[in-house]
């Protein structure tokens, strides 16, 4: 899949970039998708969750009141979980919600995911670029000029040595920039335009061939 190169400024540069199609033109696979999804979520949660059970609630272990002719049913302890301010029963406790994937299967599901996205022309190819200052309007003049304000943008860039291009970007909300080492899919399917550098083009194609 070839695609032209676009500058900043949202003008061609003349030159075109071609996407491989062992990476941009697969058979996609949903259910990796899912797998792949499904563990960044889970990766996401703290798991500090509690609930104090009867036996870590703090209170009188004495009986409430004598078994027998009250009219009511017994009570042995003010901490059952039938009372107010009782102990929960089978309440959540802290856990590790991570789970392992081996590196096929999330290979296999970013490649779908950049498939869908050029399948839906939702790649834009910018070449490699940084921002002199680190200014959030040069960020916005961009995506106005890429016509692409209104969208959830993704942009991927090579490396580390966009740093401006990173911290230019961090106020806007529907807007991300990340680097190839830290792709994943859910990023890809999160975002309406997936924007990438001629330098991340060829950093994907090295990564996906090891």
């Amino acid at each position: 899949m070839e695609v032209k190169v676009l500058n900043v400024s949202g003008k061609e540069t003349g030159a075109k970039v071609q996407l491989p199609e062992s990476i941009f033109a697969i058979e996609p696979n949903d259910h990796a998708i899912y797998l792949d999804v499904k563990q960044f979520l889970a990766n996401q949660r703290q798991g500090t969750h509690k609930a104090k059970q009867r036996n870590e609630i703090a209170g009188s272990t004495r009986k409430l009141y004598k078994q027998k002719g009250t009219g009511g049913a017994r009570a042995g302890s003010v901490k059952s979980p039938l009372f107010n301010g009782g102990g929960r029963v089978f309440g959540p406790q802290p856990r590790d919600y991570s789970f392992k994937l081996n590196k096929k299967l999330k290979s296999l599901a970013r490649k779908s995911a950049l498939t869908y996205k050029a399948q839906d022309n939702n790649i834009l190819v910018l070449e490699d670029f940084n921002f002199d200052t680190i200014k959030t309007k040069n960020y916005i003049k961009m995506e106005a000029d890429l016509n692409v304000t209104n969208d959830k943008t993704l942009l991927v860039i090579a490396g580390a040595e966009n740093n401006n291009v990173y911290l230019s970007s961090r106020n806007l909300k529907k807007t991300k920039v990340i680097s190839v080492e830290q792709l994943n899919t859910y990023d890809v399917l999160n975002a309406g335009k997936l924007l990438l550098t001629t330098g991340a083009v060829k950093t994907l194609e090295e990564a996906f061939a090891k």
